[in-house]
């Protein structure tokens, strides 16, 4: 088994090349893209999951889920679940327990999630839960990838409004990346050791 570092400093991940995702970025905002969506992951053995909300600057105000990214090596779907809602398809997909569906948090994503529509889970693989048998202590995807790659991902997008009318591209992209970088993750990770 290959142990990497169990910890990493925020200002040596400043100094590293960043990392985004480089493949094609899909923006879903109707339930019938939705489910045309869901058919071309549905051959998919793994998908990187991840989900974003916006983000509330007043006590006691919560938002509900916006975003869910679905990435694979070379595609990233971003479904605004603020436009979308959770359709049929998704709730199967995200109930099929023989396509792996692996992010960070993903505890939190699920909650989010059910907040929308209440769905069991299928199919989760939490890093976090993984990382420690390699030697990783660090929680945070940005920490974990910088640990194992030499590379940062930018997390400069993180508290904008994910309900925006149109997303920018540096949102798209930032969300893209969050998704693919936890198949990169576990791919390295099963390199090394069998999950």
């Amino acid at each position: 088994m290959n142990s990497f570092r169990s910890n990493i400093e925020k200002k040596e991940i400043n100094e590293m090349p960043v990392a985004a995702f480089e493949g094609r970025i899909i923006t879903i905002d109707t339930p019938e893209a939705t489910d045309k969506a869901m058919k071309a992951l549905s051959g998919e053995r793994i998908v990187g999951i991840d989900t974003e909300t916006r983000p509330s600057f007043r006590k006691g105000v919560q938002h509900k889920v916006s975003l869910i990214q679905l990435s694979t090596a070379d595609t990233c779907f971003l479904i605004r679940l603020n436009r979308t809602g959770m359709p049929d398809s998704l709730i199967t997909f995200l109930e099929e327990s023989d396509i792996v569906k692996v992010g960070i948090s993903l505890h939190d994503d699920y909650q989010s999630l059910c907040k929308r529509r209440h769905f069991k889970a299928g199919g989760f693989l939490d890093l976090q839960n993984i990382v420690a048998g390699y030697g990783i202590e660090e929680k945070s995807l940005q920490k974990i990838f910088a640990i194992i790659f030499g590379k940062k991902i930018s997390k400069n997008q993180q508290l904008t409004n994910w309900e925006n009318d149109v997303l920018t591209d540096k949102q798209k992209l930032y969300a893209a990346t969050d998704a693919w970088a936890c198949i990169e993750i576990y791919n390295r990770l099963k390199n090394n050791k069998h999950i």
